[in-house]
Formats: structure tokens, C-alpha cells, sequence
């Protein structure tokens, strides 16, 4: 297998990469920042590429966030960005399930097992649901809500789906609940499948560490909205409508952003060095994908300016 091109330090390299491509589509975490950490000169290499003509996407897996409150993420990092640029699993399962699902009345409902940004979303594309931050969610489970799921009693029969993010409150109740509603025929649907997330120079459970249990207990596979799913990269040529062979992905994630890339047929992929994988990585005979290129950091980029 072909090994990717190291463009850092090299200025015509840099150029003749740039020069490639009309879009550029950003993984953020582990390439823009870390946790609230923003890498040094991610706001002038994006400012490089758009004086340059390019398009700036920014397409994370984060589903906690939906776009307007990534927007004040960004606003608060001093990155400059418009909604419109950004686009979460968040906002990609919802999109999801009211365009392709279509769920239909009586079982048009989603349990959601996640965060505040997933609700978000689903009420923009009118969505019902229930679950996610309900506040009697938040408890110990009782002897009354093992006598009312294994009868059923407890359970919305409304519910045709369940959707998992990543859930700061996981807990028993909620795991028990997801169970039962998918034992019943429900769609099994994950914001995306990351096993950890980067965050303050460290690493910590992703939002596929919520979702496996219920793998477990299934014997199903969620169908994943976030990166490498290409409905999300279906969804992402859809709505920007771009040339496929002028695009790059840019991530630090081999098995989310390059996969993704690489199967969504793209005309290159740039891994950096600042998050979660490592060159040894792509270098290993068993590894899950290759970048075209890579940097050391993103800021290496602003060579280019030279």
C-alpha cells in the first residue's frame, strides 16, 4: 500500500497540494483544538485556504453540540466560521431519519440516548422524541421500572427508534429502556460509532462506548450516521454540491476521518499529527486506512504563504 506524502516544511509540496482541491472538509477535534485548546495558527491556515478560493467545512462526529451551539464554540475559540459551514452526526442523523426513514405515525418517535445537541437537531427537522436530557432519565433504576419494562407499561409505544450519542449521564435506566424499545422492532441508529474523543491532551470514552452495550445485548449493529458513514458524506455532496475528485478530508482519526475520505471516493485525504493517531499507525500491515498526505500540525500548511 501506498505510503502518504509528508508535505510539512516543504512549500512547493504544500502548494501543489492546496492547489488540488476546491473543498476542504475539517474534522475539529484533534485538528483544530483539544478540548478548549485551539492548536496554534488553525485561524490563519483557514484564512490562507479562503483567500485562496477554497470552501471550509468543518464535519465532526461530536453530537452533544448541535450547529448553532458549535458555532459559539467556534465564535468562542476565536475560529471564524457560519453555521452553514458546519456539520455534525448530530445534525446528520437528523436529517437521516426525517428524509430517509421517514418514520410514519403511530411509530414516528425516537428515544434518545444523548445529549442536548441531538434534541436540538431533531426539533429542527420536526422530530418527536423522548429520552435524552429528561431529568426522570437521571436515576437509579427501581423494582417499579423492572416490573413496568418487562411489561411493557413503561415504554412509549410510539417509539420507533432509538438513537445513541454520546451521554454524559449514561446509566442503567437509560441502557434498560433503549433494550426494551429495540427488543420491540425499533431502528437502531447511532450518532457515531468513536470509541474515544480527544480532550485537554488526553482521551476519554466516545460515543461508541454508549452503544456497545446495547450491541451486546442485540446482537445488532447501529446504523451510523457520523464519519466514515457515507450517508453522512451522501448528505454533506447533497447539500454543498461538491466535485468529489476536488475535495480532501482532513482529520487525525485513521477508522473515522481517512476511511471516511477514502471510501467516500474523495480526491484526497491529509491526516495531522495532533490527535488521535500516529504515523506508525498507517504504517502497520494491518492498518484500517492510508492518508494521501500528512502534516505534523495544520499550521504547517501556512508554508504555502511563503
Amino acid at each position: 500500500m501506498a505510503q502518504p506524502k509528508y508535505l510539512s516544511g516543504d512549500v512547493a509540496a504544500i502548494n501543489e497540494f492546496i492547489d488540488k482541491f476546491d473543498v476542504f472538509l475539517f474534522d475539529c477535534d484533534g485538528v483544530l483544538w483539544s478540548g478548549d485548546h485551539v492548536f496554534e495558527g488553525v485561524v490563519e491556515t483557514l484564512e490562507l485556504l479562503r483567500s485562496r478560493g477554497k470552501k471550509t467545512v468543518f464535519v465532526t462526529n461530536n453530537s452533544t453540540k448541535s450547529r448553532p451551539e458549535y458555532k459559539k464554540k467556534f465564535e468562542g475559540l476565536g475560529i471564524p466560521a457560519d453555521e452553514d459551514e458546519i456539520f455534525g452526526s448530530a445534525y446528520s442523523s437528523a436529517i437521516y431519519i426525517s428524509r430517509i426513514l421517514k418514520l410514519a405515525p403511530p411509530k414516528n418517535k425516537v428515544f434518545v440516548v444523548g445529549e442536548a445537541g441531538i434534541e436540538q437537531e431533531l426539533t429542527t427537522e420536526n422530530i418527536p422524541f423522548i429520552g435524552g436530557t429528561d431529568p426522570s432519565f437521571r436515576r437509579d433504576v427501581t423494582v417499579e421500572d423492572f416490573n413496568g419494562l418487562a411489561d411493557g407499561s413503561l415504554l412509549d409505544p410510539e417509539v420507533g427508534c432509538v438513537l445513541v450519542g454520546l451521554d454524559w449521564h449514561i446509566n442503567y435506566l437509560k441502557l434498560s429502556h433503549a433494550y426494551q424499545y429495540l427488543r420491540r422492532g425499533a431502528v437502531f441508529l447511532a450518532t457515531n460509532v468513536d470509541s474515544t474523543f480527544p480532550m485537554n491532551n488526553n482521551f476519554f470514552p466516545g460515543a461508541g462506548s454508549i452503544s456497545v452495550p446495547l450491541v451486546h445485548m442485540t446482537g445488532q449493529e447501529p446504523v451510523a450516521l457520523g464519519k466514515p458513514s457515507q450517508a453522512m458524506m451522501d448528505a454533506i455532496e447533497g447539500k454543498f454540491h461538491l466535485d468529489r475528485a476536488r475535495t480532501c478530508m482532513v482529520g487525525d482519526r485513521l477508522n473515522t476521518d481517512i476511511k471516511f475520505g477514502i471510501e467516500g471516493r474523495l480526491g484526497g485525504t491529509l491526516a495531522v499529527l495532533t490527535g488521535v493517531n500516529k504515523k506508525e499507525d498507517w504504517e502497520a500491515a494491518d492498518a484500517v486506512a492510508v492518508p494521501s498526505f500528512y502534516v505534523d500540525k495544520l499550521s504547517d500548511l501556512r508554508a504555502a504563504a511563503q
